[in-house]
């Protein structure tokens, strides 16, 4: 959408555009856009929410008062998060003590395993998956966020994508991957008691920090912003 931007505005048309993947936006420098710290497919932060939605539409419609591009905002304020969304019973138990007996890249790759069943019975129900933006399947996402707790990040797989866009696609994989999957369980769950779910009871989630403090700490300019605005919500680093 960011080049499809420069192509209309040489016809004279103005646009603007949201971005969910901001280190891909700013590479490709559209005229207009605003970058917003919501997970993919929720450009506008979260359903039944019409009046933050029309928070995140009055930002996207302000860039065209700036006299100049290329122009990349980032919206300030998180979607309105799982702070008194209704727990539920996962269907996968993953103990606070399998961190600790396996370690943490371990404990990852025991929870993928066993998340796998409901990802796959979730795909054969929609007939698609979000899971896809780094490579195809969630093995190969696993494998870069796992590199990275290592402390060895492998290359991106991508000779055109920076170190930072990588991480960010496959962070992004593996949290759909596991979204979708407990998604799948019986009952209609409320995505932001998955969401809180995730980030309060998953080594995934432990993960992603971990990788946050790296790219804080790390010279690497595509990387920096990560640890700063679009890996964690800011919901769960305030708690930290």
């Amino acid at each position: 959408m960011g080049a499809l931007g420069h192509y209309i505005e040489r016809e004279g048309v103005p646009t603007a555009q949201v971005s969910l993947i901001r280190e891909q936006t700013a590479a490709i420098k559209p005229p207009r856009a605003l970058w917003v710290p919501f997970m993919l497919g929720r450009p506008f932060g979260a359903p039944n929410e019409p009046d933050f939605q029309r928070n995140v539409l009055r930002s996207l419609l302000s860039l065209f008062d700036r006299p100049a591009g290329p122009v990349l905002d980032d919206f300030p304020e998180d979607a309105p998060t799982a702070s008194e969304a209704p727990s539920f019973a996962c269907p996968v138990s993953f103990a606070s003590a399998k961190a600790r007996e396996v370690g943490l890249a371990g404990a990852v790759l025991e929870e993928v395993a066993e998340l796998g069943p409901w990802y796959e019975l979730a795909r054969r129900r929609r007939g698609r998956t979000t899971v896809g933006v780094f490579g195809a399947g969630a093995e190969a996402a696993t494998r870069h966020v796992l590199s990275y707790v290592k402390g060895s990040p492998e290359a991106p797989p991508d000779p055109a994508w920076s170190a930072g866009m990588a991480v960010k696609r496959a962070c992004d994989d593996l949290k759909a991957y596991y979204y979708e999957a407990v998604a799948a369980q019986p009952g209609n769950i409320d995505a932001r008691a998955i969401e809180t779910w995730f980030w309060t009871e998953t080594a995934a989630a432990q993960a992603l920090l971990s990788i946050r403090d790296y790219c804080l700490k790390s010279s690497d300019e595509s990387l920096k912003p990560l640890g700063k605005l679009s890996l964690i919500p800011r919901f769960v680093t305030d708690t930290r």
